[in-house]
């Protein structure tokens, strides 16, 4: 698993340029504090025992400056890390073994947020299955969390309130719901 994301990264850097250039699949970071953020989280993760297996580091793709961060896959990375506790919103996957699908789940809910998880598996209905277990927002099985246009968006725990998107499910969720009666009659008896 840990070879086939290591493929995956390099191929995707190669993919990684300014969103205006034909081909590009993936842009910077958002920011230059969230660059910081993210490259700080690796290294804590470095300083914890995690192996590097690819990436971990800022690039330029042609030479270009931007907030450029590498598809990072860390290995050998336990609970109690910060890129495993928090959210880093980064191309930044660290992995995590267990013996049991029961522990993975279990380990993958006990967490302050739920933005997002997915189940990669070749079995569909297993994974639907194990998908429904996961305490997150939005869910995958096999493609990384998030609907199509009209699906909504959001989060549980401490991953936000409410939901964007999906018409008036996830408008509700943004609302507190009241309601206004008026009477055709007032207190004096006249319309």
């Amino acid at each position: 698993m840990v070879q086939a994301l290591k493929e995956q990264a390099i191929k995707n850097k190669a993919r990684m340029n300014d969103g205006l250039v034909e081909g590009t699949r993936y842009g910077p970071i958002n920011n230059k504090m969230q660059l910081e953020r993210v490259e700080e989280l690796v290294e804590d993760a470095k300083r914890s025992g995690a192996r590097v297996v690819a990436g971990g580091k800022r690039f330029s793709p042609n030479g270009k400056n931007g907030y450029f961060y590498e598809p990072t896959i860390l290995a050998d990375v336990q609970e109690g890390v910060r890129v495993v506790d928090e959210e880093q919103f980064g191309p930044v996957i660290p992995v995590l073994k267990y013996k049991s699908v029961e522990e993975a789940v279990q380990r993958a809910n006990n967490t302050d947020f739920g933005l997002g998880g997915s189940v990669w598996t070749n079995n569909l209905q297993e994974g639907a299955q194990l998908a429904g277990q996961i305490q997150a927002g939005i869910k995958g099985v096999n493609s990384h969390p998030g609907g199509g246009p009209g699906t909504p968006f959001g989060g549980i725990k401490q991953s936000g309130i409410g939901h964007e998107g999906g018409g008036t499910i996830g408008l509700k969720e943004f609302v507190d719901m009241t309601s206004l009666r008026v009477a055709k009659v007032g207190l004096s008896g006249k319309k």
